[in-house]
């Protein structure tokens, strides 16, 4: 059943060091994410407003007002694309550089449909929502003139995912897409619509897993402002 993901795997789980923000209103910030050899719990975090924050205990957000919650309880970053914005930009970048929870190896993270399930290890269960949003804060932390602009032409944002069956990831857990839905609407095209290609906003509503702020958003006609 697991075409599309055959040997794909956790190569990092990655938690936050709090740090001072002086990108946001939001006093401290997550974004630098660490790689951890330990065990990490998931679980679904609750709303935005009121849960826990992050789907992976010990992890942080600071600005609850815009991340965090069920429908981003975990973020995905391919390690291949991180290799591919190291190529681009002459940097090394480690897994957690871009702020992500989980560095994948193995699955086109942006290539996911919305909707589809991950298994990872023997017991959790992840599915696809949207495509991570740059913000001020990673503007900031990356430091480099107009990457805003930069990392949304390049439509590599990275997965959220909501948490189904909670349990505890480790670097190494196998990446195993259990099932995916009827539609054709992916991560990247998501992505696309909500940034560069309005056009595309009728069609991503064929995916009925979309969380509810994207979903009025594409009936509407509306994207982010994002530079």
């Amino acid at each position: 059943m697991d075409r599309h993901a055959q040997g794909a795997r956790l190569l990092s789980v990655n938690l936050a060091v709090v740090r001072d923000n002086p990108f946001k209103s939001a006093a401290r910030t997550g974004i630098d994410k660490q790689s951890t050899p330990d065990a990490v719990e998931v679980r679904a975090p609750g709303s935005r407003a009121h849960g826990q924050g992050s789907g992976l205990v010990g992890d942080y957000i600071g600005d609850r007002r815009n991340h965090g919650g069920d429908d981003q309880a975990v973020y995905a970053y391919a390690v291949e694309d991180l290799q591919w914005w190291a190529d681009d930009l002459g940097l090394t970048l480690r897994p957690g550089q871009f702020g992500e929870n989980v560095t994948t190896e193995g699955r086109d993270v942006n290539g996911a449909l919305i909707g589809e399930r991950w298994r990872v290890g023997d017991v959790v269960e992840l599915q696809v929502t949207c495509p991570r949003i740059p913000c001020g804060t990673f503007r900031g932390w990356m430091n480099r003139p107009g990457w805003l602009k930069t990392f949304v032409a390049a439509a590599r944002p990275g997965a959220y995912l909501k948490v189904v069956t909670p349990g505890a990831v480790r670097a190494g857990d196998r990446l195993h897409v259990v099932s995916r839905p009827d539609h054709r609407v992916t991560v990247a095209m998501v992505f696309r619509a909500l940034t560069t290609e309005p056009a595309l906003l009728p069609e991503i509503l064929a995916a009925s897993d979309l969380p509810e702020e994207i979903h009025e958003m594409a009936s509407e006609g509306r994207t982010f402002s994002v530079g």
